[in-house]
């Protein structure tokens, strides 16, 4: 554990005190600049609920106010609440979910500083991830490659007076010209064309989408929220009734957009059997003859190689996006909820497919549904698979290119002293904490322990591909 000096402590509550003295000035005039010694601020966001306590649910109003640059670039009402399952019960840092507000506590659509408009976002707060940057990273790559992920930039926080650490300022996945760019499918679009698009689908557990708030509201699967696969995660056919006590072998897929009080019983049959001819297709072995008459193929490639690259223990089975646009056939993503990725979890190897998923933990509740495993027998996916990943080995995934990305994130919340204030405020660096497989005396440690990780995991998936 780091042991702080007195000189070290009277440093790090000077930096607490200069930020904190920025954030609350009259920001309707120039500011002065930051002194050097103290670094350049990135964007900094204050909220103050005004006497209503943030909870899970429902949102309570409050101001927000966004400075970047020495300038205040939003400055407004939201409406917030707790969001996140897992990390919400655990972690002392929580995130939130906001959306923009009128000052009746009508949505409205804002750009926010570099993000273009909309009413829907996401305060995520690194927590167990000391790098801070996993998320961003996965993000990014995602774009790089040709796909859509969340945009965002770091930020820190204070709410009601109180500083919070680093965070990240993201987009919701939501449809939306300037997000998913899909269909807009309306509760009168039930047949023909129109009714082929646009879905979003999330394979997740229920928290958000239930009443109940305990660990037990993960599994709160119903009719109306979701609909089953006729198949278990052990290539096998189900032969019991949905929406009972989950089982592990069981994958759920939750209506994401349409939202579940919006989609008509229709558009539900639709997108339903559309799932079900495609996992059919891949139970019953038709490879080449039927399924890939449903799916884009380079999106799942994609996939595949992002979520190996990172070997995210959540991957496939939680925040699990896909999405089928009108007349098109079903796509992979966006990525979401990388923070135990890269080495940070102990489930997290350089060695070995996070595919296998559920061979190495078959008592989980949440597995891999069966068509990865199947995806990866056929040879035209693992041709597709081998070419897209010598495509991009030597580029945009090279070790050199995903580095330098690290460095210049690091590079940014450093010239900031952001690291330094978070470590201050949640004083954790050298402790372990929930999900850390590795745990670094300094940041500086977590660093370079990401980086051995990943050209240790690039060198291994690069073997495996090519043999």
């Amino acid at each position: 554990m780091i042991k702080h000096t007195p000189t070290t402590f009277f440093i790090a509550t000077i930096l607490l005190l200069t930020v904190f003295s920025a954030c609350k000035k009259d920001t309707t005039g120039p500011e002065p600049e930051i002194d050097p010694e103290f670094g350049v601020l990135i964007p900094f966001i204050t909220v103050e609920t005004n006497g209503n306590e943030i909870v899970d649910e429902p949102k309570v109003m409050a101001d927000m106010k966004v400075r970047a640059n020495s300038e205040t670039v939003f400055n407004g009402k939201i409406g917030i609440e707790l969001r996140g399952s897992t990390s919400r019960r655990l972690f002392d840092k929580k995130s939130f979910a906001f959306e923009t507000w009128n000052a009746d506590g009508n949505d409205i659509d804002v750009p926010i500083h570099t993000l273009p408009e909309e009413e829907d976002w996401v305060l995520y707060g690194p927590y167990s991830d000391k790098t801070l940057m996993r998320n961003m990273l996965m993000y990014d790559l995602a774009r790089d490659i040709g796909g859509y992920a969340s945009r965002g930039f770091f930020t820190e926080l204070e709410v009601n007076g109180s500083y919070e650490g680093v965070y990240l300022l993201l987009e919701k996945i939501k449809r939306d010209d300037n997000r998913l760019a899909l269909s807009n499918l309306r509760p009168s679009e039930n047949s023909g064309e129109d009714l082929t698009g646009g879905y979003i689908l999330k394979i997740d557990k229920t928290a958000g989408d239930s009443d109940d708030e305990d660990w037990s509201g993960d599994s709160d699967y119903t009719e109306e929220i979701s609909f089953r696969s006729d198949y278990g995660s052990f290539w096998n056919e189900l032969s019991y009734a949905p929406y009972g006590p989950k089982q592990g072998e069981e994958t759920y897929y939750l209506y994401e957009d349409p939202e579940a009080e919006d989609i008509t019983t229709e558009q539900k049959a639709y997108i339903q059997a559309y799932i079900d001819e495609f996992e059919t297709a891949i139970f019953n072995d038709q490879f080449q003859l039927a399924y890939d008459n449903y799916i884009n193929i380079n999106s799942f490639v994609d996939h595949f190689i992002l979520s190996e690259l990172s070997a995210n223990p959540d991957a496939y089975r939680l925040s699990t996006y896909l999405h089928k646009d009108k007349n098109e056939k079903l796509n992979m993503g966006p990525l979401w909820d990388y923070n135990i990725a890269f080495g940070n979890d102990g489930r997290s190897s350089t060695s070995g497919w996070i595919m296998n998923y559920n061979v190495n933990y078959p008592d989980d509740l949440w597995l891999v549904p069966f068509y990865w495993e199947k995806l990866y027998q056929d040879p035209t996916f693992k041709n597709a698979l081998k070419t897209r990943w010598n495509e991009l080995k030597n580029s945009t995934l090279s070790m050199a290119s995903i580095h330098a990305k690290i460095d210049a994130y690091a590079n940014e919340l450093e010239q900031a002293n952001a690291i330094d204030r978070n470590f201050e405020r949640w004083d954790i660096m050298g402790e372990e904490v929930i999900f850390n497989s590795y745990v670094g005396e300094t940041y500086e440690d977590e660093i370079n322990y990401m980086k051995d990780w990943i050209k240790d995991r690039i060198e291994w998936m690069d073997a495996e591909i090519n043999n």
